[in-house]
């Protein structure tokens, strides 16, 4: 489920089943941590690469066979032993943030959706590794929606990220749309904004329910855990165009209400699917 922290990784709620909430709270960790790393504090550049490059280096010695030496990566190790989990998406997450630390700005989309390949996509492919469902077309839908929940991400973000100094809107979509970062910079929201903000919710909507299918095809637990995420994502992206691009002075956040309009969708998401939710607006908008 998006989370105010950093919306993009899911966090294992009650509704994981027991056996799986330990594995997923590490994968968390690590992202979580991994990405404060490149995000948080005042530290320059280079201290958050060493630190970073720390992270790399206990997960050679985990590749390896030898001893993690920190306490997160000695729990690591035999979460990571045990599910036969890729130590290379661990290592894509890690390239994703050393590039938050280095890399402001993105030219076109497809730069875009590499950058959110790394910093996104691993996780949902590290959470099928633990359910044991890695066969096709499981990884693409997963990387779908990860790819979508970090693009409305963005979204909401635009003026927190500004704040950061990141823009992650594409340069050459700007320019397209007869933009550039003054508006954002000075939180104009016109009718060109507007437009452009429209196309870039309904690229992200559409993705998102591009991979919706993995949460009919996942039994049990497991598969009410991501409908709630899938659910989760689609208020916001109701969210986002309610706000009509004005996400400077009203950033799409998930209020009681719209926990409970998730809750009923995610019950009747196996039946109806995505893509009639978005449309109507199951539960309505506040």
């Amino acid at each position: 489920m998006p989370v105010d922290h950093y919306e993009n990784f899911p966090v294992a709620s009650w509704v994981m089943p027991a056996r799986l909430r330990r594995p997923v709270e590490l994968v968390y960790a690590f992202a979580r941590s991994a990405d404060d790393i490149a995000d948080e504090g005042d530290a320059p550049a280079e201290e958050r690469l060493r630190a970073l490059g720390a992270y790399r280096a206990e997960l050679d010695r985990i590749d390896a066979g030898q001893p993690a030496l920190t306490p997160l990566f000695r729990d690591l190790a035999p979460m990571i032993a045990a599910h036969r989990l890729p130590v290379g998406l661990f290592r894509d997450l890690l390239d994703a943030f050393a590039q938050d630390v280095v890399k402001t700005r993105y030219a076109s989309f497809d730069e875009v959706l590499d950058y959110s390949r790394r910093s996104a996509d691993p996780v949902g492919r590290l959470l099928l590794h633990l359910f044991e469902r890695t066969e096709p077309p499981m990884p693409a839908w997963s990387d779908s929606i990860c790819s979508a929940l970090q693009l409305i991400n963005f979204l909401q973000d635009v003026a927190i990220d500004w704040q950061k100094g990141r823009v992650y809107l594409a340069q050459d979509e700007l320019a397209a749309a007869g933009l550039d970062e003054s508006w954002i910079a000075e939180g104009r929201v016109d009718d060109r904004w507007r437009a452009f903000m429209s196309a870039q919710v309904g690229r992200a909507g559409a993705m998102l329910e591009s991979g919706a299918p993995l949460a009919r095809a996942l039994p049990g637990r497991v598969g009410l855990e991501l409908r709630m995420i899938v659910s989760g994502g689609l208020r916001i992206v109701q969210r986002l165009q309610r706000a009509r691009g004005d996400v400077f002075r009203q950033r799409p956040v998930l209020g009681t209400t719209d926990w409970i309009a998730i809750v009923g969708r995610t019950l009747w998401f196996p039946a109806a699917g995505p893509r009639k939710a978005l449309a109507t607006g199951t539960g309505g908008m506040r």
